[in-house]
């Protein structure tokens, strides 16, 4: 039986149970996941909800359907097919399409997982149904649409004129932009339980760098697919198969020669770009992806601890543990704070020089999963059940 890409949903699912029950996820006491309740925070929340626009989401699912920007344009996709632009300042919808399987006798979801994507042209998303749409920004036109080796549940990235799609089952494709031709694929190894997610690469000087569901982080000629090096930053250990996970999902960050990755029950590293070796690594296990501003790191860890870390050396500057197990979202900088979500649909301001947890605000009750976007000094939300919503300052 393959359990692979089910499992952190059925974690999720049943860590929010154990708060409930108190009983064991795993069988024994030790192993009860508890969740911490929502802080308090007595200042009020800095920022003002300007807009929100529907789009149909399902709060059940486990997705990670964020939107994306360019220049005065917000595009966000929801699980079933529905694909909109909408106006920055206002939220208006400027277009909205629907690519599901719908006739008046029945209806077929697109299960539209990765994505969505932005460029000067073209809007991307792709699907658990191994299919990656290309559509007219303008018009909400598609342009192509085609079948891929797997599910799409990471984002694509464009280098060039090319899109380069990752799907779940280990495969790197490169498709031209303008007609869906592909220009090259790769296998990744793929075990046989890991959990749901994916890194998206991230591109420098010609080459992409991911990570995958063994414990890798690897560099590949973008041109075509030729693999440059490979360096594991997690290592199996344990006695579950839960403790043996080791995927690679948080997306790298590259910056002045240097490729900053973390894994899943692994370490958080900082690699040499050219030839993949080992810089400095710290053991702290993540499937969320970092960021950083001049000297620091941030990262949420896979027990939703939050780490202010050196970049020189990994060093902790600051932690913050008072939202253990609230199923952040990835975290994003906004001016001087950290935002992240949680499952209850909070939205939290985090002090980035002391970790204090300075405001927060409820933004949804379905919950939040996917990463913030922030754009043109508004921090854009896509809830769990599909809602978009735009916060600027008061």
């Amino acid at each position: 039986m393959n359990l692979r890409k089910y499992l952190l949903a059925s974690v999720i699912a049943l860590s929010v149970a154990s708060l409930a029950s108190g009983c064991s996820i795993f069988g024994s006491e030790q192993d009860t996941i508890e969740v911490a309740p929502s802080p308090v925070v007595d200042t009020s929340f800095p920022l003002n909800q300007n807009w929100h626009n529907d789009l149909s989401g399902n709060a059940k699912i486990y997705s990670l359907l964020s939107p994306d920007a360019y220049l005065n344009i917000v595009y966000a996709a929801s699980r079933k097919g529905q694909i909109k632009a909408m106006d920055l300042e206002s939220g208006k919808t400027l277009w909205n399409i629907d690519v599901s399987n719908s006739s008046f006798f029945s209806s077929q979801s697109a299960l539209l997982s990765g994505g969505v994507i932005v460029d000067d042209k073209y809007v991307y998303v792709g699907s658990e149904r191994a299919t990656i749409y290309t559509i007219d920004k303008y018009s909400g036109t598609i342009i192509w649409q085609k079948d891929v080796k797997g599910e799409v549940i990471a984002k694509p990235i464009l280098v060039d004129d090319n899109l380069i799609v990752l799907t779940s089952n280990g495969y790197i494709q490169a498709f031209n932009r303008d007609n869906g031709n592909e220009l090259w694929e790769v296998s990744t190894e793929v075990p046989t339980l890991s959990l749901r997610g994916q890194s998206t690469p991230s591109l420098a000087y010609g080459a992409i760098v991911l990570g995958d569901d063994s414990g890798h982080v690897n560099a590949y000629y973008a041109k075509d697919g030729q693999l440059i090096w490979q360096q594991r930053i997690s290592q199996p250990n344990g006695s579950t198969e839960i403790a043996k996970l080791n995927d690679v999902d948080a997306s790298p960050i590259i910056e002045q020669g240097l490729v900053y990755s973390v894994g899943y029950n692994g370490n958080i590293v900082s690699l040499d770009l050219s030839n993949g070796q080992i810089v400095w690594k710290k053991p702290l296990g993540s499937y969320h992806d970092i960021v950083m501003n001049n000297n620091d790191l941030f990262v949420v860890d896979q027990d939703d601890n939050i780490y202010s870390l050196a970049k020189n050396d990994g060093a902790t500057i600051w932690k913050q543990s008072e939202l253990l197990h609230r199923q952040l979202t990835d975290p994003v900088i906004y001016h001087n704070s950290l935002v992240v979500g949680d499952f209850e649909g909070y939205l939290y301001l985090i002090d980035i020089n002391s970790g204090n947890i300075t405001a927060k605000t409820q933004v949804s009750s379905s919950g939040l999963l996917s990463k913030p976007l922030i754009v043109d000094n508004k921090i854009i939300v896509q809830a769990k059940n599909g809602d978009v919503f735009a916060y600027s300052p008061k």
